[in-house]
């Protein structure tokens, strides 16, 4: 069943990359290129899981997460950070801000595939 998923990277490149990966899945895409963006399509989209790059200028990932994962609207949604940021600090970091994961950047498709099987 096509679920809504939410695609966030202030890059245009990747954010394309991972529109195609989550769209050939099966799955509508909705997108955002800010962290401000996710938070405010998070409350009016009710996206079933989203994709979320942690380095961007006006709200960061870890903010933009924090917001989605503590606002009442938007608390069961599971975040996936999706990042260049892979280090095993940056991994407990994004699980502190409630993050349900971290794949690192070059976009390996079957991390995105074995994400949206376990939570969308």
């Amino acid at each position: 069943m096509a679920k809504k998923i939410l695609v966030v990277d202030d890059t245009a490149a990747h954010l394309q990359q991972l529109q195609e990966i989550v769209s050939r899945a099966g799955h509508q895409v909705i997108t955002a290129s800010s962290g401000k963006d996710a938070v405010t399509k998070a409350k009016a989209e009710k996206p079933d899981m989203v994709f979320l790059d942690i380095v961007m200028d006006d709200l960061d990932g870890y903010g933009a997460c924090r917001e989605i994962v503590r606002a009442e609207e938007t608390a069961g949604i599971p975040v996936v950070f999706v990042s260049t940021k892979n280090q095993r600090a940056d991994r407990l970091w994004a699980e502190k801000q409630g993050a349900k994961g971290l794949i690192s950047k070059p976009i390996d498709e079957g991390e995105i595939l074995k994400h949206l099987q376990m939570y969308a």
